[in-house]
């Protein structure tokens, strides 16, 4: 798949951070209007034709206000040395590509690789007890011969132990905020981020400057969910915010863990809930979660092999590439449920798989399904 142009990411970056429309939306957009370039030399007629999109969506894309921001957030990360990792690029997470609400651009710092083979969330929360730490810390020393990248969010609690365990045992460590690359939350954790770019990475969705919110603290969620492999949740009230990661990885079909603690504890009321439920399996150690899961080699460099990373996208265009990369995910699927996780429309979707068909890619089944050849 070609990389975007600069003109062409600094349109995405526009259409990203333009009110009411989401990353859905803008690959509805692109899709129709072929990029982003294209969707602000659309005129009203054509915007209005596009399902989903309204008159006054269209207007607001019209006015073209988001261009002007985002060109001076182009420069701004350019000069503050911030990566920005559009969805099409190679280094972007390979494990969100397949994702329906995966975000079509990350804020990044740091030298973690996003698609090493492994990769582990530790999720759990704020009002961690020493158990809660002291069993954080132990799984992350098993994690370190099997050598994964580790996810969490950065918070209070249960993510910061995570977090600095993996300092001292020389893990990379990945943080998921909920604010803007610039503005670090808890504040009180700016050494910690900036110790964990060394060999990790801090990351975001949200446009530099951002504030915290309660809207971007369940967003933020999914991309823990969505970079992690498995996630291991610590210690969760019967309504802790950790739920919402493991909704998002039951989703995206990713394994779920949770540690047992003791019947009389709060904090552990959601670990125990979820393991009743059958919504996340006992965590009894590491050893047991890697031959679960299939991690038979304790150290493993190459890059994850369930992911799509292994298809070439040379040749093929970006709405072609995001459905080769959903079928060699999930394998086959069914035509409707291949347009909702690629946000591609139907219509539109019908064409690109019968021209994928022609180059011998994917071939259709039985019961409106595609999968690849």
């Amino acid at each position: 798949m070609q990389a975007p142009t600069e003109e062409e990411k600094i349109h995405i970056l526009a259409l990203v951070h333009t009110p009411g429309i989401g990353s859905v939306t803008t690959r509805q957009l692109m899709s129709y209007c072929g990029g982003a370039v294209g969707v602000f030399k659309a005129d009203l007629k054509k915007l209005t034709k596009i399902p989903g999109i309204g008159e006054k969506v269209a207007r607001i894309i019209l006015k073209k206000e988001g261009l002007a921001y985002a060109e001076k957030e182009w420069r701004v990360c350019q000069q503050a040395g911030h990566q920005l990792l559009f969805f099409s690029d190679p280094h972007y997470p390979q494990r969100l590509k397949p994702l329906y609400d995966s975000p079509l651009v990350l804020y990044a710092r740091g030298q973690v690789d996003y698609n090493a083979s492994r990769t582990v969330g530790i999720v759990g929360t704020r009002q961690v007890t020493d158990y809660g730490k002291s069993i954080t810390e132990a799984i992350i020393r098993e994690l370190v011969p099997y050598a994964p990248v580790v996810v969490s969010g950065l918070a209070y609690g249960v993510d910061i132990t995570a977090h600095r365990a993996c300092l001292k045992t020389q893990l990379p460590t990945v943080g998921v905020m909920a604010s803007g690359l610039d503005v670090i939350y808890p504040a009180v954790h700016l050494r910690s981020s900036q110790e964990m770019q060394q060999l990790g990475g801090i990351i975001t969705e949200n446009p530099l400057g951002a504030k915290p919110d309660f809207r971007r603290f369940p967003a933020r969620n999914r991309i823990i969910a969505g970079l992690s492999d498995v996630t291991i949740v610590v210690e969760s009230a019967k309504r802790g915010g950790s739920l919402i990661t493991v909704e998002y990885a039951q989703n995206y079909h990713r394994e779920v863990f949770a540690v047992p603690g003791s019947l009389h504890s709060p904090q552990s009321e959601g670990c125990h809930a979820l393991i009743r439920d059958h919504k996340a399996s006992i965590f009894t150690s590491v050893a047991d979660l890697a031959e679960a899961i299939g991690w038979h080699d304790k150290q493993q460099s190459t890059k994850p092999g369930s992911t799509p990373a292994e298809i070439s996208f040379d040749g093929f265009t970006q709405d072609e590439g995001q459905v080769l990369a959903l079928l060699k995910r999930q394998g086959d699927m069914q035509v409707d449920e291949l347009s909702w996780q690629s946000g591609i429309h139907l219509s539109k979707l019908a064409t690109l798989l019968l021209n994928l068909e022609f180059q011998g890619m994917v071939r259709s089944l039985p019961g409106k399904k595609y999968a690849l050849v």
